[in-house]
């Protein structure tokens, strides 16, 4: 009996055992299955954080909060971007169009770019459907033009003073993490004038150079800092005209006052898209007898788009652009 009774417990222990391995072998996976989702909790509370994470862009005097991944970026009413993005290699999610497409100047950087409407027209519910990190507007813009971009997301107003093309470059190589890239353009382009004003020595020292712009069928002449006159009277140290000291930034001459100016040099800048009303403006005006009295005109020196039409004048990409063709075609006279 007593026997009996020992084998019994020996079972009774034995069946204990065996439970109680059981229990922890069962309660083992739950732990690592809880330690998995507190793993898989954190990596998403921190994917929040960086999406959430901002920092500072000091831009003219002022200071814009932006994301620090800003990816999705959209240009609106900023073609003076859209030139620095093309210099750069950033590839804008929504960029301008002119006419309903985007220019051939921008096709290395629009080929995924989504249409966000014309530069003076943007489109807000596009815009709102693209979910931008940072919208670059444009100084041009009216306040409630940027108080409806400043609603779908960050948004800086980019100045169109030819005169603060460094700060542009410099505030989208920011944004978009190309800093170096933009100093190394920016050294390049003044080691580049520097070469052009000793190739071109005094030989411009008393030739009026002007640059003009065929608009509505009109020309039109800029004051000193604006278009692509810093490039002639600031960086080649060329001077300027009294009728170009006196202009009041975009302003119409008629061809009568400036066959009074009589130029030496004629740098013309005439697109299609500006003169859609009278597309024969820039020929009607070579046939005027007007202007063939001019001296730049007589003597074969008149240049007609030798940037693209479209470009905006103040920019990295137009002044690269634009001096070396100025150069070669003054230095070559």
């Amino acid at each position: 009996m007593k026997r009996k009774w020992l084998y019994f417990s020996f079972i009774a222990l034995l069946i204990l055992i065996l439970t109680a391995c059981g229990a922890k072998q069962s309660s083992a996976p739950d732990k690592a299955a809880e330690g998995n989702s507190t793993s898989s909790g954190t990596a998403e509370q921190e994917k929040k954080a960086d999406a959430n994470e901002t920092r500072t862009i000091h831009y003219l005097g002022k200071d814009y909060t932006v994301p620090a991944k800003a990816e999705r970026i959209v240009i609106a009413g900023s073609m003076e971007t859209m030139e620095d993005a093309l210099v750069l290699g950033v590839k804008p999610l929504g960029g301008i169009t002119v006419g309903g497409k985007f220019p051939d100047m921008f096709k290395e950087i629009t080929g995924s770019t989504v249409s966000i409407g014309e530069k003076a027209q943007p489109n807000i519910e596009t815009i709102l459907k693209l979910k931008p990190d940072v919208i670059f507007a444009t100084t041009k813009f009216p306040p409630d033009v940027i108080k409806k971009l400043e609603k779908i997301a960050p948004t800086i107003p980019v100045s169109h003073i030819s005169t603060n093309w460094e700060a542009n470059l410099r505030l989208l190589a920011e944004v978009t993490g190309k800093q170096e890239l933009a100093e190394k353009i920016l050294q390049k382009y003044k080691a580049d004038v520097a070469a052009a004003k000793a190739k071109l020595g005094d030989r411009l020292k008393d030739k009026k150079v002007v640059v003009i712009r065929i608009r509505g069928g009109n020309i039109m002449i800029y004051r000193e800092d604006v278009f692509f006159n810093p490039s002639l009277y600031m960086d080649l140290g060329l001077t300027a005209p009294q009728e170009i000291k006196n202009a009041q930034t975009q302003e119409m001459i008629s061809l009568e006052k400036f066959s009074e100016m009589n130029p030496d040099y004629i740098f013309v800048q005439f697109s299609e898209d500006e003169n859609k009303d009278q597309p024969n403006a820039l020929k009607n005006l070579q046939n005027n007898p007007i202007w063939q009295s001019i001296n730049a005109v007589k003597n074969n020196n008149v240049f007609v788009n030798v940037v693209d039409p479209l470009a905006q004048g103040g920019t990295a990409w137009s002044k690269i652009n634009f001096l070396k063709a100025a150069v070669e075609k003054l230095g070559n006279e």
